[in-house]
């Protein structure tokens, strides 16, 4: 028989849920308005309209997958100008290093999805079960009438919320009013009800049920973000230079050789990753700051300085003990690294700005087509044969004329016209095949290449672009 101690173990921790209890507070109520701002962006935004004219969607924000194009709002990107989104999400993880590297993970405290409906869920949670006490009294009480009514109507406010969300993802990919309808009336197309379950799944297990466990065992920022912090980070520290020895206080009481930490707990029941902030830094905290709340609270209680949480770093700790003063927020904020992030993030949409106004509401491409790679007439004439694709973004149908330069004279004329013209429709591409000939005998025709350079210009109008290339001759 095997005893106690060697039976084998299970390295699996069962997870206890974790009900923060409500506090008030300066963080608080900036996690409040900013998941407003957020969750008010995510829900409105699909249904802001803006007149693009009779040929295009009146949507604001629209990411157009049948056409192949991304609007918002006066801006149009098309599939060959993916480099605007690549740059995009440059600036998104420059602008996530910055805010980690001065402030620590405040993007998870304050605007990570998981963290907004994760409030959100808890905030429901709340109304329908109470405070922290009476959530905890209804989670380790046995199944009764009121257990199964409370969670009941949890389960479906969160269902509600869950399905919004969802539906608000699909919104951005179509006209919103009409697939609203389409989606009521049962004729969606099946990807759009795919999609709106996914994501109403994900969004119920993960703001109501898995919570803190996403933030730890799931996402990878957690163990990216040590990369990102130095010693003159800001993060939430606890005092414990000034917080121990713990012991209870009452109001004005003072105890010789004890510290201001009074241990009441109020730090642990507020926060939502379950963490105790006194042991330490550790990989769990967010540094959402409600935990600076509690605490700041339970010293104005107790007639006690405030602070004994809060934002400092590992300078400011190291200065503090030795009984310095510590550096002032802006010297942490405008250091040399984050003086550098921004400078990048600014470079980068400084540039996505100049090429978005640079651009030209008149796209070529011209490819010669290699097989063969020119064709030798019957008067002994060179011709060369080119794929040009023209697409027009002036939101009506145009004429285009096509022109040539080049060193050497050579004719140039189009499939399927005598004329030296082509009609786009309004934001739709058209390939037009383009034959250039040089003459017997010129040095076009017999160079093994020339430079040439093709021109297309809008009828009526000053606009043109040009694209070069090359013409092909059959050399000495």
């Amino acid at each position: 028989m095997s005893s106690p101690d060697t039976e084998p173990k299970s390295l699996y921790q069962k997870r206890e849920p974790i009900f923060p209890r409500r506090v008030s507070g300066a963080f608080r109520n900036l996690k409040w308005w900013l998941m407003a701002f957020t969750l008010g962006v995510y829900y409105i935004t699909p249904w802001i309209r803006w007149d693009r004219g009779p040929s295009l969607p009146d949507q604001a924000v629209l990411i157009d997958m049948a056409n192949r194009r991304f609007f918002f709002f006066m801006i149009e990107i098309w599939p060959h100008e993916f480099y605007f989104v690549a740059g995009l999400l440059i600036m998104a993880g420059l602008g996530l290093f910055l805010f980690t590297s001065a402030a620590g993970r405040v993007w998870c405290g304050y605007a990570c999805p998981q963290t907004v409906w994760t409030d959100l869920f808890i905030l429901v949670e709340r109304w329908v079960e109470g405070d922290r006490n009476a959530r905890l009294r209804l989670h380790r009480s046995k199944w009764n009438g009121e257990k199964i009514r409370k969670t009941a109507v949890k389960w479906s406010a969160w269902l509600l919320i869950a399905v919004a969300t969802g539906g608000a993802w699909v919104f951005y990919f179509t006209d919103a009013p009409t697939l609203a309808v389409n989606l009521v009336s049962g004729q969606a197309h099946p990807v759009a009800y795919i999609t709106i379950l996914v994501l109403t799944a994900t969004t119920f297990f993960f703001g109501g049920f898995f919570r803190e466990q996403i933030c730890i065992y799931a996402c990878p920022w957690p163990r990216i973000q040590a990369a990102m912090i130095d010693e003159d980070t800001l993060t939430i520290n606890y005092r414990h230079w000034r917080g121990e020895p713990r012991g209870k206080l009452q109001k004005g009481e003072v105890v010789a050789d004890q510290g201001d930490c009074i241990d009441c707990m109020a730090c642990v029941n507020v926060c939502p990753m379950g963490i105790d902030i006194r042991d330490g830094q550790q990989m769990a905290c967010i540094t959402c700051g409600l935990c600076i709340d509690a605490c700041n609270d339970v010293m104005d209680r107790i007639g006690k300085p405030r602070d004994l949480i809060g934002y400092m770093a590992l300078t400011d700790e190291v200065a503090e003990i030795a009984g310095k003063e510590p550096k002032s927020v802006w010297k942490h904020v405008f250091r040399a690294r984050t003086i550098m992030y921004t400078t990048l993030w600014s470079a980068v949409g400084i540039g996505l700005v100049v090429a978005l106004f640079m651009r030209s509401d008149i796209d070529v491409n011209v490819t010669p087509v290699r097989n063969p790679t020119f064709v030798t007439l019957s008067d002994g004439a060179i011709r060369n044969t080119y794929d040009v694709r023209l697409l027009n973004k002036l939101g009506q149908d145009e004429v285009f004329h096509l022109s040539l330069t080049a060193d050497a004279p050579m004719r140039i004329s189009l499939e399927g016209t005598q004329e030296l013209s082509v009609t786009v429709k309004a934001n739709e591409q058209k390939t037009q095949r383009v034959y250039i000939v040089a003459e017997p005998g010129s040095a076009a025709a017999t160079a093994d290449r020339t430079d040439l350079r093709l021109w297309i210009e809008q009828n009526g109008s000053t606009n043109r672009v040009y694209h070069d290339t090359i013409f092909n001759g059959k050399g000495k």
